[in-house]
């Protein structure tokens, strides 16, 4: 368990308040604000496949929702006493189970692909019958209908029936002369439950009844007819069994709710994990984040050889067992925080980051922090893509300038209490971030003291992260194996931090430059430069000489990378090429081979027609005959793919010339050779010219064929001439000649297929241009268009293949 203290200290608690902000109801709500990080690896494995797939789900179907869904586990618990419950209450219950049944099927529906919710949604019952049952019996509003029952639409009847009698005897009375002079007004009201009327108190006697309230001037009493006790007295029993029947139908609803609290319970506990789920999924969309891969628990400790190895090879941080590149707190706006990289555990375990204040050391402890907790909670973190972290036993954090008034303690007695309570709890399974360690004290006994607990940290093997502003601290990490130097930098001429991350060099001092900037006289400068300590100075010029030097590697290695990345993409490149070469090739040899066996095929059937006439006739034994087919299906057993056909020469000069007559062997069509440019032709077939291979044409003779008048259309460019060509509004010749140069063109592009709109109309030119493709010899194919695609008014055409 990682205690509440430290997660408080990174300030955790505001990333669960931002999830509970995605939940949808009160018990995901609950969960969310509950969420601690586990120490568990497999827990820890299982949440974040749980989150990464609410959030593949989430972006699949954009309908899922729990909405309606309420925590009604203390309703169900209340119904297995045999608690009645409210309307209100049961139609709460009804939309919870609704929500859930409906979540269920959705995600069951992608069980495969999501295993950890469909988990889950097993647990969801789908209690249809106290879903019908309730909906049955009440309305949206809350009453109980009358087919709740039959009772209870047989009393209502009867209700509606006793009041019109009621109302009709005292409204008779009101409005005749005899009583009419002794009411204040003609009119029927209700008092008490019990219909009234209205007579004027200096009458009272002259019509019997029995008074039920008076008016606030005392001028009115309101009676009740003698005439209409009866009346009133059945309508009010009437409702009496009205309430009475409707207690009981919500007791049986209640009853029924009662028997499946478990199940109900139960479906409400998986609706509240699954909402936790895709909140942490829509909180994972909104911090732009990814998981984390689970790196080792256990990391080697440092030695001086992998040091001095380390110092002399450019590291590898993807093989670290905490590797953050270009990190962002998530609690800052992610259009202006600055991303950080951060490693820890490979060649070094401690990481001691120095700099100017407010440059971003504290904010780069509390990211890898508080990361690290959302990780182990099963939430993505916001880093770029590779990111890898331990399952830490311990996360802990001494961070910020906390003074107790209560104890009397300084910023220093305080950071001490915590890091005393840091040592006795941290081990080689821990994450410990101590921030400005050593500060608020002497300097030097400071500096000595940080680099005394640096020191234990590195021998109990905990992953380390300090803050500081000591330049001991520099020199000891840059001679202390297992040790690593990191800075946070600042621009002088800006005066503000960049904070950029860098690790491998310590910050530099910029308190002179600083100062310059900020109009010190000069003399003063050179004054403190003097009193600084001659080795102090070659330090920082040192220093920044190798600053200098990686920076320079740096840019040396970028560019390096993306020449390594266009080559890449060339050799990419070749290899699409040289494979769609090879399908060529293939695909040319399966169809040689499939006409080979046509031909078999009909010489086969002729045998069979020729033997059953030989039978007939008896002029030749069917041994014979059986000999025959045997020799024919041994052929075609051991018949293998051809090779592609090589050019083939005449007896001549044992090469092709333009002018000789050729098959082109994709297409099976022959044509006039007219060009040759290295390993490629252009052949006439019939009016068109066609950009081939070589190696794909087969001689057939030096007399050329005779071929159709020149073509109109000479284009051998391979620009497309686009997807699509309108032909609406032409003439049928101007039609027919732009098909021929669309195709053409379309061809020696090799585009695979091509849609010509002709419109519907009277459906003149959809006939003259099928009739054109239909002996086309670039045409393998045409259909109607699809509904979609536009329908009669489009052909779609494909093309015969390109070698």
């Amino acid at each position: 368990m990682i205690e509440q203290e430290y997660l408080s200290r990174l300030e955790y608690d505001k990333i669960v308040a931002r999830l509970a902000e995605n939940t949808s109801f009160s018990a995901g709500r609950e969960l969310a604000l509950a969420l601690l990080p586990s120490t568990e690896v497999p827990e820890v494995r299982r949440r974040l496949q749980e989150t990464t797939e609410a959030k593949e789900l989430l972006a699949r179907r954009a309908d899922i929702t729990i909405g309606g869904a309420h925590d009604v586990r203390p309703l169900a618990r209340h119904a297995a006493i045999e608690g009645t419950l409210e309307p209100r209450d049961l139609l709460d219950i009804r939309d919870t189970l609704l929500a859930a049944r409906r979540l269920r099927y959705q995600i069951l529906d992608h069980e495969q692909d999501y295993p950890e919710l469909a988990d889950q949604a097993y647990v969801i019952q789908p209690l249809s019958s106290i879903i019908e049952d309730i909906t049955r019996c009440l309305s949206d509003d809350g009453e109980v209908l009358d087919a709740a029952s039959p009772a209870l639409g047989n009393i209502r009847k009867q209700l509606v029936s006793a009041r019109d009698r009621l109302l009709e005897r005292l409204r008779s009375m009101v409005t005749s002369a005899q009583y009419a002079q002794y009411l204040q007004e003609p009119i029927v009201t209700e008092r008490n439950g019990r219909y009234v009327i209205p007579l004027r108190v200096e009458f009272k006697g002259r019509i019997k009844g029995i008074v039920h309230d008076q008016s606030a001037s005392g001028q009115t009493l309101f009676i009740e007819p003698l005439q209409t006790v009866e009346l009133n007295n059945q309508w009010h029993e009437l409702q009496l069994a009205e309430r009475q029947e409707i207690l009981r139908i919500l007791k049986q609803l209640s009853l029924e709710v009662g028997r499946s609290a478990h199940d109900i319970i139960a479906t409400v506990s998986a609706l509240a994990v699954l909402d936790l789920a895709f909140a942490k999924a829509r909180l994972s969309a909104e911090l732009r984040a990814w998981p984390a891969e689970l790196s080792p628990s256990v990391w080697p400790l440092s030695t001086g050889a992998e040091t001095a190895d380390a110092q002399t090879q450019s590291p590898q941080p993807s093989v670290y067992p905490l590797y953050l590149p270009k990190a962002r707190h998530p609690l800052l706006d992610p259009q202006t925080v600055v991303p950080i990289t951060v490693y820890l555990g490979g060649d070094f375990i401690a990481l001691l980051v120095t700099g100017p204040n407010t440059g971003g050391k504290t904010v780069s402890l509390k990211t890898v922090g508080l990361l690290a907790a959302m990780n182990q909670a099963g939430l993505h973190i916001p880093t770029g893509e590779g990111a890898r972290l331990p399952v830490f036993d311990g996360i802990f954090a001494d961070i910020g300038d906390e003074q107790s008034i209560e104890q009397s303690l300084s910023t220093f007695s305080s950071h001490l209490t915590h890091i005393v309570d840091i040592l006795s709890k941290a081990d080689r399974g821990s994450l410990v971030l101590l921030d400005e360690v050593g500060a608020g004290t002497d300097p030097v006994e400071g500096a000595a003291l940080a680099q005394a607990l640096v020191a234990e940290l590195l021998t109990k093997g905990c992953l380390t992260m300090c803050s500081t502003h000591y330049s001991q601290l520099k020199v000891y990490a840059f001679g202390t194996p297992g040790v690593e130097n990191a800075s946070v930098e600042f621009d002088v001429d800006t005066l503000s931090p960049t904070y950029r991350l860098t690790i491998g060099l310590p910050g530099r001092s910029n308190a002179f430059a600083i100062a310059a900037k900020l109009g010190l006289p000069e003399h003063i400068i050179n004054a403190a430069r003097a009193l600084m300590a001659p080795e102090a100075m070659a330090h920082d010029a040192l220093l920044e000489r190798v600053r200098d030097t990686q920076d320079a590697a740096e840019n040396a290695l970028s560019e390096a990378q993306a020449l390594r990345e266009r080559v890449r993409q060339m050799e990419a490149d070749l290899r699409a090429k040289l494979a769609e070469a090879d399908e060529t090739r293939r695909n040319a040899l399966a169809e040689s081979r499939a006409e080979g066996q046509r031909e078999l095929d009909i010489l086969r059937a002729e045998i069979a027609k020729l033997r059953g006439r030989i039978m007939r006739l008896g002029s030749a034994p069917e041994e014979t005959i059986r000999e025959v087919v045997e020799v024919i299906d041994r052929l075609a057993e051991a018949m293998e793919p051809p090779e592609a056909p090589a050019p083939v020469a005449d007896k001549g000069d044992g090469a092709l010339h333009v002018g000789d007559s050729v098959l082109v062997s994709s297409l099976g069509q022959t044509g006039e050779l007219v060009q040759i440019s290295g390993d490629q032709a252009v052949v006439a077939v019939g009016g068109f010219r066609l950009r081939t291979p070589l190696k794909g044409l087969v001689f057939q003779g030096r007399k050329a064929p005779v071929v159709s008048p020149e073509p109109r259309v000479q284009r051998t460019a391979t620009a497309s001439p686009g997807m699509e060509l309108d032909l609406r509004g032409r003439r049928a010749e101007e039609a027919l000649e732009m098909t021929d140069r669309y195709l053409n063109d379309a061809y020696l592009a090799g585009l695979p297929w091509v849609h010509i709109i002709h419109g519907k109309g009277t459906g003149v030119l959809k006939q003259v241009v099928r009739e054109r493709l239909a002996g086309h010899p670039l045409v393998q194919s045409f259909r109607n268009g699809e509904l979609a695609e536009g329908g009669d008014g489009i052909t779609v055409v494909k093309l015969v293949p390109t070698n």
